[in-house]
Protein backbone atom coordinates (compact mmCIF):
# COMPACT_ATOMS: atom_id res chain seq x y z
CA UNK A 1 0.00 0.00 0.00
CA UNK A 2 1.57 3.53 -0.79
CA UNK A 3 2.88 4.81 2.41
CA UNK A 4 0.24 8.10 2.36
CA UNK A 5 -2.95 5.91 2.36
CA UNK A 6 -4.18 5.45 5.31
CA UNK A 7 -5.81 1.79 6.03
CA UNK A 8 -9.58 1.56 6.10
CA UNK A 9 -11.51 -1.28 6.85
CA UNK A 10 -13.71 -1.90 3.32
CA UNK A 11 -15.78 -5.20 3.36
CA UNK A 12 -14.27 -7.91 0.68
CA UNK A 13 -17.12 -7.84 -1.34
CA UNK A 14 -18.43 -4.70 -3.39
CA UNK A 15 -21.87 -5.82 -2.69
CA UNK A 16 -21.38 -6.61 1.55
CA UNK A 17 -20.85 -10.41 1.87
CA UNK A 18 -18.44 -11.17 4.38
CA UNK A 19 -15.37 -12.60 3.81
CA UNK A 20 -16.02 -15.68 5.90
CA UNK A 21 -19.25 -16.58 4.03
CA UNK A 22 -17.59 -16.07 0.42
CA UNK A 23 -14.66 -18.11 1.18
CA UNK A 24 -17.66 -20.93 2.72
CA UNK A 25 -19.19 -20.74 -0.67
CA UNK A 26 -16.05 -20.68 -2.69
CA UNK A 27 -14.81 -23.74 -1.57
CA UNK A 28 -18.32 -25.43 -2.10
CA UNK A 29 -17.80 -23.96 -5.35
CA UNK A 30 -14.51 -26.23 -5.79
CA UNK A 31 -16.03 -29.31 -4.63
CA UNK A 32 -18.81 -29.09 -7.04
CA UNK A 33 -16.85 -28.90 -10.20
CA UNK A 34 -14.11 -31.23 -8.84
CA UNK A 35 -16.94 -33.95 -7.98
CA UNK A 36 -18.37 -32.83 -11.44
CA UNK A 37 -15.31 -33.89 -13.22
CA UNK A 38 -14.52 -36.96 -11.57
CA UNK A 39 -18.10 -38.11 -12.71
CA UNK A 40 -18.44 -36.34 -15.57
CA UNK A 41 -18.54 -40.31 -17.36
CA UNK A 42 -21.48 -41.00 -15.29
CA UNK A 43 -23.74 -38.06 -16.94
CA UNK A 44 -25.24 -37.91 -20.18
CA UNK A 45 -22.93 -36.63 -23.18
CA UNK A 46 -25.72 -34.16 -23.91
CA UNK A 47 -28.58 -33.00 -22.34
CA UNK A 48 -31.69 -30.76 -23.16
CA UNK A 49 -35.02 -29.18 -21.85
CA UNK A 50 -37.84 -27.61 -22.61
CA UNK A 51 -38.09 -23.60 -22.60
CA UNK A 52 -40.99 -23.37 -20.79
CA UNK A 53 -39.52 -26.26 -17.69
CA UNK A 54 -36.09 -24.67 -17.54
CA UNK A 55 -37.92 -20.99 -16.73
CA UNK A 56 -40.70 -22.40 -14.80
CA UNK A 57 -37.39 -23.74 -12.55
CA UNK A 58 -35.38 -20.98 -13.07
CA UNK A 59 -37.13 -17.86 -13.50
CA UNK A 60 -40.05 -16.05 -11.88
CA UNK A 61 -39.84 -11.95 -10.70
CA UNK A 62 -37.26 -10.43 -10.59
CA UNK A 63 -35.33 -10.80 -7.31
CA UNK A 64 -35.84 -7.39 -5.31
CA UNK A 65 -34.13 -8.55 -1.91
CA UNK A 66 -31.47 -11.19 -1.53
CA UNK A 67 -32.28 -15.15 -0.96
CA UNK A 68 -30.85 -18.23 -0.17
CA UNK A 69 -27.61 -18.16 -2.20
CA UNK A 70 -27.23 -22.11 -1.67
CA UNK A 71 -30.01 -22.76 -3.18
CA UNK A 72 -29.34 -20.14 -6.19
CA UNK A 73 -25.88 -22.12 -6.58
CA UNK A 74 -27.89 -25.44 -6.38
CA UNK A 75 -30.18 -24.81 -9.34
CA UNK A 76 -27.42 -23.38 -11.39
CA UNK A 77 -25.80 -26.73 -10.70
CA UNK A 78 -28.13 -28.89 -10.96
CA UNK A 79 -30.69 -27.25 -13.51
CA UNK A 80 -29.02 -24.63 -15.60
CA UNK A 81 -25.52 -26.35 -16.09
CA UNK A 82 -26.93 -29.94 -16.33
CA UNK A 83 -28.75 -29.31 -19.38
CA UNK A 84 -26.29 -28.51 -21.92
CA UNK A 85 -23.97 -30.06 -24.29
CA UNK A 86 -21.05 -31.19 -22.07
CA UNK A 87 -17.73 -31.35 -24.22
CA UNK A 88 -16.04 -32.97 -21.92
CA UNK A 89 -17.31 -36.24 -21.67
CA UNK A 90 -15.27 -39.22 -22.71
CA UNK A 91 -18.16 -39.82 -25.16
CA UNK A 92 -19.36 -36.69 -26.67
CA UNK A 93 -18.21 -36.74 -30.15
CA UNK A 94 -20.20 -34.60 -31.88
CA UNK A 95 -19.18 -31.38 -33.45
CA UNK A 96 -15.79 -30.83 -32.17
CA UNK A 97 -15.34 -31.20 -28.23
CA UNK A 98 -13.79 -29.05 -25.71
CA UNK A 99 -12.15 -31.53 -23.44
CA UNK A 100 -11.08 -28.94 -20.57
CA UNK A 101 -8.23 -29.33 -18.46
CA UNK A 102 -8.78 -28.67 -14.60
CA UNK A 103 -5.79 -26.30 -14.81
CA UNK A 104 -7.18 -24.34 -16.85
CA UNK A 105 -9.97 -23.70 -15.31
CA UNK A 106 -8.22 -23.02 -12.30
CA UNK A 107 -6.39 -20.01 -14.35
CA UNK A 108 -10.34 -18.84 -16.09
CA UNK A 109 -11.00 -18.74 -12.14
CA UNK A 110 -8.31 -16.81 -11.13
CA UNK A 111 -8.38 -14.63 -13.77
CA UNK A 112 -12.20 -14.05 -13.25
CA UNK A 113 -11.35 -13.88 -9.36
CA UNK A 114 -8.96 -10.84 -9.71
CA UNK A 115 -11.06 -8.88 -12.55
CA UNK A 116 -8.31 -9.33 -15.26
CA UNK A 117 -8.47 -6.96 -18.33
CA UNK A 118 -6.37 -7.06 -20.92
CA UNK A 119 -7.48 -4.23 -23.01
CA UNK A 120 -4.50 -1.92 -22.61
CA UNK A 121 -1.17 -1.77 -20.74
CA UNK A 122 -1.38 1.05 -18.52
CA UNK A 123 -4.79 -1.05 -17.53
CA UNK A 124 -3.26 -4.35 -17.40
CA UNK A 125 0.47 -4.82 -18.26
CA UNK A 126 0.36 -8.17 -15.99
CA UNK A 127 -2.40 -9.77 -17.76
CA UNK A 128 -1.42 -8.66 -21.22
CA UNK A 129 2.05 -9.84 -20.55
CA UNK A 130 0.82 -12.92 -20.24
CA UNK A 131 -0.84 -12.67 -23.39
CA UNK A 132 2.46 -11.68 -25.24
CA UNK A 133 3.90 -14.80 -23.65
CA UNK A 134 0.99 -17.34 -24.60
CA UNK A 135 0.95 -15.67 -28.40
CA UNK A 136 4.50 -16.26 -28.61
CA UNK A 137 4.50 -19.61 -27.54
CA UNK A 138 2.07 -20.40 -29.68
CA UNK A 139 4.03 -18.86 -32.42
CA UNK A 140 7.13 -21.10 -31.86
CA UNK A 141 4.55 -24.55 -31.21
CA UNK A 142 3.36 -23.80 -34.37
CA UNK A 143 6.65 -22.59 -36.52
CA UNK A 144 5.72 -19.24 -37.34
CA UNK A 145 8.80 -16.67 -37.55
CA UNK A 146 10.07 -14.06 -34.96
CA UNK A 147 8.28 -10.88 -35.52
CA UNK A 148 4.76 -12.65 -35.69
CA UNK A 149 1.88 -10.93 -34.01
CA UNK A 150 -1.21 -12.22 -32.49
CA UNK A 151 -4.09 -11.62 -30.31
CA UNK A 152 -6.51 -13.68 -28.54
CA UNK A 153 -10.57 -13.58 -28.88
CA UNK A 154 -13.63 -15.92 -28.71
CA UNK A 155 -13.16 -18.44 -30.92
CA UNK A 156 -12.82 -19.59 -34.49
CA UNK A 157 -15.39 -17.21 -36.03
CA UNK A 158 -14.23 -13.96 -34.74
CA UNK A 159 -10.29 -15.43 -34.98
CA UNK A 160 -11.05 -15.98 -38.67
CA UNK A 161 -12.99 -12.61 -39.08
CA UNK A 162 -9.59 -10.95 -37.32
CA UNK A 163 -7.19 -12.39 -40.12
CA UNK A 164 -9.61 -12.09 -43.09
CA UNK A 165 -9.96 -7.81 -41.87
CA UNK A 166 -5.88 -7.30 -41.30
CA UNK A 167 -5.54 -8.75 -44.95
CA UNK A 168 -8.10 -7.08 -46.26
CA UNK A 169 -6.07 -3.75 -44.54
CA UNK A 170 -2.85 -5.02 -46.04
CA UNK A 171 -3.73 -6.12 -48.88
CA UNK A 172 -6.68 -3.53 -50.20
CA UNK A 173 -10.24 -5.12 -51.48
CA UNK A 174 -10.57 -7.91 -53.37
CA UNK A 175 -11.29 -11.91 -53.93
CA UNK A 176 -11.11 -14.72 -51.32
CA UNK A 177 -10.97 -18.01 -52.61
CA UNK A 178 -12.02 -20.98 -50.27
CA UNK A 179 -13.33 -24.71 -50.50
CA UNK A 180 -17.32 -26.45 -49.78
CA UNK A 181 -15.15 -27.79 -46.86
CA UNK A 182 -13.97 -24.45 -45.18
CA UNK A 183 -15.98 -23.79 -41.75
CA UNK A 184 -19.23 -22.15 -42.12
CA UNK A 185 -18.25 -19.04 -40.11
CA UNK A 186 -15.49 -18.22 -43.28
CA UNK A 187 -18.36 -17.36 -45.54
CA UNK A 188 -20.33 -15.23 -42.97
CA UNK A 189 -17.16 -13.25 -41.48
CA UNK A 190 -16.32 -12.62 -45.43
CA UNK A 191 -19.94 -11.29 -45.62
CA UNK A 192 -20.02 -9.38 -42.53
CA UNK A 193 -16.77 -7.61 -43.35
CA UNK A 194 -18.56 -6.29 -46.52
CA UNK A 195 -17.36 -8.71 -49.37
CA UNK A 196 -19.86 -8.98 -52.32
CA UNK A 197 -20.54 -12.52 -52.82
CA UNK A 198 -19.40 -12.31 -56.53
CA UNK A 199 -16.01 -11.60 -54.41
CA UNK A 200 -16.46 -14.74 -52.64
CA UNK A 201 -15.16 -17.26 -54.48
CA UNK A 202 -16.02 -21.59 -53.64
CA UNK A 203 -13.57 -24.14 -54.97
CA UNK A 204 -15.19 -27.37 -54.72
CA UNK A 205 -12.62 -29.82 -53.03
CA UNK A 206 -11.93 -32.80 -54.62
CA UNK A 207 -12.70 -36.68 -53.62
CA UNK A 208 -10.31 -35.98 -50.45
CA UNK A 209 -12.59 -33.27 -49.43
CA UNK A 210 -9.00 -31.06 -49.97
CA UNK A 211 -8.77 -28.39 -52.53
CA UNK A 212 -7.61 -28.72 -55.59
CA UNK A 213 -4.84 -26.34 -56.34
CA UNK A 214 -5.56 -26.71 -60.10
CA UNK A 215 -8.88 -25.21 -59.67
CA UNK A 216 -7.70 -22.35 -57.86
CA UNK A 217 -5.38 -21.43 -59.86
CA UNK A 218 -8.00 -21.63 -62.72
CA UNK A 219 -9.97 -19.11 -61.02
CA UNK A 220 -7.20 -16.91 -59.95
CA UNK A 221 -6.76 -16.48 -63.79
CA UNK A 222 -10.32 -16.10 -65.18
CA UNK A 223 -10.86 -13.59 -62.10
CA UNK A 224 -7.75 -11.48 -63.24
CA UNK A 225 -8.57 -11.82 -66.96
CA UNK A 226 -12.01 -10.51 -65.97
CA UNK A 227 -10.78 -7.48 -64.62
CA UNK A 228 -10.94 -8.78 -60.94
CA UNK A 229 -8.56 -8.53 -58.17
CA UNK A 230 -7.39 -12.11 -56.78
CA UNK A 231 -6.42 -10.84 -52.60
CA UNK A 232 -7.15 -13.73 -50.69
CA UNK A 233 -6.57 -17.91 -50.19
CA UNK A 234 -8.19 -19.40 -47.39
CA UNK A 235 -7.11 -23.12 -46.50
CA UNK A 236 -8.19 -25.68 -43.91
CA UNK A 237 -5.93 -27.06 -41.74
CA UNK A 238 -8.38 -29.77 -40.28
CA UNK A 239 -11.62 -29.26 -41.95
CA UNK A 240 -15.06 -29.95 -39.45
CA UNK A 241 -16.92 -32.81 -41.51
CA UNK A 242 -13.75 -35.21 -42.12
CA UNK A 243 -10.32 -33.42 -40.41
CA UNK A 244 -9.49 -33.20 -44.00
CA UNK A 245 -5.92 -30.76 -44.29
CA UNK A 246 -5.65 -28.61 -48.09
CA UNK A 247 -2.28 -28.59 -49.42
CA UNK A 248 -0.40 -26.37 -47.38
CA UNK A 249 3.07 -26.19 -48.62
CA UNK A 250 1.44 -26.35 -52.05
CA UNK A 251 -0.72 -23.40 -51.45
CA UNK A 252 1.86 -21.53 -49.97
CA UNK A 253 4.29 -22.07 -53.05
CA UNK A 254 0.86 -20.93 -55.63
CA UNK A 255 0.00 -17.94 -52.99
CA UNK A 256 3.82 -16.31 -53.26
CA UNK A 257 3.72 -16.77 -57.41
CA UNK A 258 0.30 -15.09 -57.39
CA UNK A 259 0.81 -12.18 -54.71
CA UNK A 260 -2.65 -13.57 -52.51
CA UNK A 261 -2.34 -13.74 -48.47
CA UNK A 262 -2.57 -17.19 -47.68
CA UNK A 263 -4.70 -17.71 -44.19
CA UNK A 264 -5.24 -20.98 -42.25
CA UNK A 265 -7.75 -21.95 -40.15
CA UNK A 266 -6.54 -24.79 -38.19
CA UNK A 267 -8.86 -23.71 -35.74
CA UNK A 268 -9.18 -27.45 -34.62
CA UNK A 269 -6.51 -28.95 -36.19
CA UNK A 270 -3.82 -26.57 -35.70
CA UNK A 271 -2.67 -28.05 -32.21
CA UNK A 272 -2.07 -31.70 -33.96
CA UNK A 273 1.19 -29.83 -35.01
CA UNK A 274 3.18 -30.41 -31.20
CA UNK A 275 3.06 -34.45 -32.58
CA UNK A 276 4.72 -36.07 -34.99
CA UNK A 277 2.16 -37.64 -37.62
CA UNK A 278 0.71 -34.31 -37.03
CA UNK A 279 3.64 -32.10 -37.87
CA UNK A 280 3.82 -34.43 -41.80
CA UNK A 281 0.17 -33.62 -42.26
CA UNK A 282 0.14 -30.04 -41.59
CA UNK A 283 3.47 -29.26 -43.00
CA UNK A 284 3.54 -25.87 -44.73
CA UNK A 285 1.44 -24.26 -41.76
CA UNK A 286 4.28 -22.44 -40.83
CA UNK A 287 3.81 -20.11 -44.23
CA UNK A 288 0.96 -18.95 -43.86
CA UNK A 289 0.32 -15.31 -43.64
CA UNK A 290 -2.00 -15.56 -40.66
CA UNK A 291 -3.11 -18.73 -38.70
CA UNK A 292 -6.42 -19.55 -36.48
CA UNK A 293 -6.07 -22.04 -34.04
CA UNK A 294 -8.99 -22.09 -30.91
CA UNK A 295 -7.18 -23.69 -27.69
CA UNK A 296 -10.67 -23.95 -26.19
CA UNK A 297 -10.31 -27.46 -28.63
CA UNK A 298 -7.27 -29.02 -28.96
CA UNK A 299 -5.77 -27.47 -26.39
CA UNK A 300 -7.32 -28.50 -23.65
CA UNK A 301 -9.39 -24.92 -22.19
CA UNK A 302 -12.59 -24.38 -21.07
CA UNK A 303 -14.89 -22.01 -23.61
CA UNK A 304 -13.81 -19.60 -24.72
CA UNK A 305 -10.21 -18.51 -26.29
CA UNK A 306 -9.14 -18.34 -29.64
CA UNK A 307 -6.22 -16.94 -31.45
CA UNK A 308 -4.81 -15.33 -34.46
CA UNK A 309 -1.36 -15.04 -35.31
CA UNK A 310 -0.41 -12.97 -38.44
CA UNK A 311 3.02 -13.36 -39.47
CA UNK A 312 3.57 -9.04 -40.69
CA UNK A 313 4.21 -7.14 -37.39
CA UNK A 314 2.17 -4.52 -37.19
CA UNK A 315 -0.84 -5.98 -39.66
CA UNK A 316 -3.65 -5.98 -36.72
CA UNK A 317 -3.17 -2.87 -35.35
CA UNK A 318 -2.71 -1.06 -38.90
CA UNK A 319 -6.45 -2.80 -39.13
CA UNK A 320 -7.98 -2.11 -36.00
CA UNK A 321 -6.12 1.06 -33.82
CA UNK A 322 -8.19 2.96 -31.84
CA UNK A 323 -7.03 5.72 -29.50
CA UNK A 324 -9.89 8.60 -29.07
CA UNK A 325 -8.53 11.27 -26.62
CA UNK A 326 -10.62 9.49 -23.98
CA UNK A 327 -7.92 6.83 -23.92
CA UNK A 328 -5.17 8.65 -24.36
CA UNK A 329 -4.02 8.39 -20.75
CA UNK A 330 -3.91 4.60 -21.06
CA UNK A 331 -1.95 3.73 -24.35
CA UNK A 332 1.44 1.69 -24.57
CA UNK A 333 4.67 2.93 -25.26
CA UNK A 334 6.94 2.21 -28.38
CA UNK A 335 9.52 0.12 -26.42
CA UNK A 336 7.39 -3.77 -27.13
CA UNK A 337 4.59 -3.21 -24.82
CA UNK A 338 0.60 -3.87 -26.34
CA UNK A 339 -2.52 -2.36 -25.80
CA UNK A 340 -4.99 -5.36 -27.15
CA UNK A 341 -7.54 -3.52 -27.99
CA UNK A 342 -5.69 -2.61 -31.22
CA UNK A 343 -5.50 -5.61 -31.95
CA UNK A 344 -8.71 -7.06 -32.78
CA UNK A 345 -12.48 -5.47 -32.27
CA UNK A 346 -12.67 -6.05 -28.19
CA UNK A 347 -12.38 -3.01 -26.27
CA UNK A 348 -13.83 -4.67 -23.14
CA UNK A 349 -11.19 -7.75 -23.05
CA UNK A 350 -11.06 -10.27 -20.39
CA UNK A 351 -7.84 -11.89 -19.83
CA UNK A 352 -8.29 -15.54 -21.87
CA UNK A 353 -4.04 -16.23 -21.81
CA UNK A 354 -4.09 -16.61 -17.83
CA UNK A 355 -5.19 -20.00 -18.18
CA UNK A 356 -3.62 -21.17 -21.26
CA UNK A 357 0.05 -19.62 -18.98
CA UNK A 358 -1.49 -22.40 -16.37
CA UNK A 359 -1.99 -24.81 -18.37
CA UNK A 360 1.20 -25.16 -19.93
CA UNK A 361 3.00 -24.37 -16.90
CA UNK A 362 1.80 -27.00 -15.02
CA UNK A 363 1.45 -30.00 -17.60
CA UNK A 364 4.09 -28.94 -20.21
CA UNK A 365 3.53 -29.36 -23.72
CA UNK A 366 4.78 -32.58 -24.29
CA UNK A 367 1.83 -34.04 -22.10
CA UNK A 368 -0.35 -31.69 -24.16
CA UNK A 369 1.13 -33.45 -27.20
CA UNK A 370 1.01 -37.11 -25.46
CA UNK A 371 -2.64 -36.02 -25.11
CA UNK A 372 -3.58 -34.69 -28.66
CA UNK A 373 -1.70 -38.04 -29.96
CA UNK A 374 -3.86 -39.88 -28.32
CA UNK A 375 -7.18 -38.24 -30.10
CA UNK A 376 -5.57 -39.04 -33.42
CA UNK A 377 -4.74 -42.80 -32.22
CA UNK A 378 -8.40 -43.41 -31.09
CA UNK A 379 -9.57 -42.18 -34.33
CA UNK A 380 -7.55 -44.69 -35.64
CA UNK A 381 -8.69 -47.39 -33.40
CA UNK A 382 -12.47 -46.23 -34.32
CA UNK A 383 -11.41 -46.91 -38.11
CA UNK A 384 -10.17 -50.25 -37.20
CA UNK A 385 -13.58 -51.01 -35.44
CA UNK A 386 -15.95 -50.01 -38.49
CA UNK A 387 -13.63 -52.01 -40.72
CA UNK A 388 -14.53 -54.95 -38.87
CA UNK A 389 -17.86 -54.65 -39.46
CA UNK A 390 -18.71 -54.58 -43.38
CA UNK A 391 -21.94 -56.54 -43.11
CA UNK A 392 -22.59 -53.57 -41.14
CA UNK A 393 -20.74 -50.20 -41.65
CA UNK A 394 -19.00 -48.56 -44.46
CA UNK A 395 -15.60 -46.59 -43.97
CA UNK A 396 -16.22 -43.20 -46.00
CA UNK A 397 -13.43 -41.38 -44.97
CA UNK A 398 -10.70 -42.52 -43.07
CA UNK A 399 -9.17 -41.61 -39.29
CA UNK A 400 -7.40 -37.92 -39.98
CA UNK A 401 -6.71 -35.53 -36.83
CA UNK A 402 -8.89 -37.44 -34.74
CA UNK A 403 -12.28 -37.42 -36.97
CA UNK A 404 -13.46 -40.74 -39.07
CA UNK A 405 -16.94 -41.04 -41.06
CA UNK A 406 -18.79 -43.93 -41.74
CA UNK A 407 -22.44 -44.79 -43.13
CA UNK A 408 -24.61 -47.83 -42.31
CA UNK A 409 -24.47 -49.50 -45.37
CA UNK A 410 -27.96 -48.84 -47.55
CA UNK A 411 -29.04 -46.28 -45.31
CA UNK A 412 -30.87 -43.33 -46.02
CA UNK A 413 -30.16 -40.05 -44.09
CA UNK A 414 -33.33 -40.26 -42.07
CA UNK A 415 -31.63 -43.38 -40.56
CA UNK A 416 -28.38 -41.71 -39.81
CA UNK A 417 -29.97 -39.09 -38.16
CA UNK A 418 -32.42 -41.21 -36.01
CA UNK A 419 -29.58 -43.39 -35.15
CA UNK A 420 -27.89 -40.16 -33.83
CA UNK A 421 -30.38 -38.97 -32.31
CA UNK A 422 -31.20 -41.81 -30.59
CA UNK A 423 -27.73 -42.33 -28.96
CA UNK A 424 -28.05 -39.02 -27.60
CA UNK A 425 -31.29 -39.20 -26.13
CA UNK A 426 -29.98 -42.57 -24.44
CA UNK A 427 -27.20 -40.52 -22.43
CA UNK A 428 -24.21 -42.56 -23.29
CA UNK A 429 -23.38 -40.86 -26.40
CA UNK A 430 -23.62 -38.25 -28.63
CA UNK A 431 -22.40 -38.49 -32.40
CA UNK A 432 -22.72 -36.00 -35.61
CA UNK A 433 -24.53 -37.07 -38.51
CA UNK A 434 -23.69 -34.73 -41.40
CA UNK A 435 -23.53 -34.13 -45.34
CA UNK A 436 -20.61 -34.90 -47.47
CA UNK A 437 -20.99 -33.10 -50.64
CA UNK A 438 -24.57 -35.12 -51.04
CA UNK A 439 -23.91 -38.26 -49.15
CA UNK A 440 -25.43 -38.70 -45.44
CA UNK A 441 -22.85 -40.02 -43.01
CA UNK A 442 -22.22 -40.52 -39.41
CA UNK A 443 -19.17 -39.08 -37.68
CA UNK A 444 -16.78 -39.31 -34.76
CA UNK A 445 -14.57 -36.79 -33.17
CA UNK A 446 -12.09 -38.37 -30.81
CA UNK A 447 -10.07 -35.39 -29.07
CA UNK A 448 -10.61 -36.15 -25.61
CA UNK A 449 -7.89 -38.46 -24.25
CA UNK A 450 -9.86 -39.40 -21.64
CA UNK A 451 -11.94 -41.94 -24.20
CA UNK A 452 -11.39 -45.63 -24.07
CA UNK A 453 -11.60 -48.13 -26.93
CA UNK A 454 -14.26 -49.88 -25.18
CA UNK A 455 -16.02 -46.62 -25.40
CA UNK A 456 -15.79 -46.46 -29.20
CA UNK A 457 -17.17 -50.39 -29.99
CA UNK A 458 -20.24 -49.77 -27.84
CA UNK A 459 -21.10 -46.12 -29.40
CA UNK A 460 -20.57 -48.42 -32.58
CA UNK A 461 -22.80 -50.93 -31.49
CA UNK A 462 -25.21 -49.14 -30.08
CA UNK A 463 -25.55 -47.28 -33.09
CA UNK A 464 -26.02 -50.47 -35.06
Amino acid sequence: MPPDIEPRPYPPDTLGMSAEEMRRLGHAVVDLVVDRHARRHQEPAVLNAALVDLVQQLGGPVPQAGGDIDDAIRLLTEVALAHQQHGDHPRYFARVPGPSSFAAVLGDWLATGFNAIAASWAGGSGPSAVELIVVDWLRQLLGFPAGAEGVLVSGGSLANLTAIAAARAACGPGIAYLTDQAHSCIARDLRSLGFPEEAIRIIPSDDAFRMRIADAAALVQADRAAGGRPMLLIATAGTTNTGAVDPLSELADFCVENGLWFHIDGAYGAPAALTEPGRRLLSGIERADSLVVDPHKWLFQPYDIGCVLVRRPGALERAFTMNPEYLRDVQSSDTGEVDFRNRGLELTRRSRAIKLWLTFRAYGVQRMAAAIARGIELAEIAEQCIREQPATWELVTPAQLGIVTFARRGAAKSVHDAAAQSLTDSGFATVTSTMLKSRSVLRLCTINPLTTPDDLRETLRRLA
